[in-house]
């Protein structure tokens, strides 16, 4: 995914940083490697997608985002973003390791 920055304001930035999350955190997860999977649930306004990935500090990252168009460039717009439950972790490597091994 080709992005030019980050779309944030006071709403997502509170709302991002309510579960100890920082900015810079929630950036770092979408430097590195991450997972994208639709949010059909939720998506009845905008597009909403879900990243997992892992921040600078190596934790697992949940990231809920849509992307923003703004004078032809793409911006990525956080919604929530937490750290993920180690139950959570231990599903997610488990289906990675599933699909990659077909």
């Amino acid at each position: 995914m080709r992005f030019h920055g980050f779309d944030w304001d006071a709403g997502n930035r509170a709302k991002c940083q309510k579960h100890g999350l920082s900015i810079a955190e929630i950036e770092a997860l979408f430097e590195g490697e991450f997972a994208i999977f639709p949010d059909l649930a939720h998506s009845s306004g905008e597009q909403r997608l879900r990243a997992i990935g892992r921040g600078s500090n190596q934790r697992w990252i949940f990231c809920v985002f849509t992307l923003r168009a703004f004078a032809g460039a793409m911006f990525i717009r956080p919604i929530s973003a937490r750290y993920m439950h180690a139950r959570e972790i231990r599903h997610y490597e488990k289906e990675t390791a599933r699909s990659e091994n077909r």
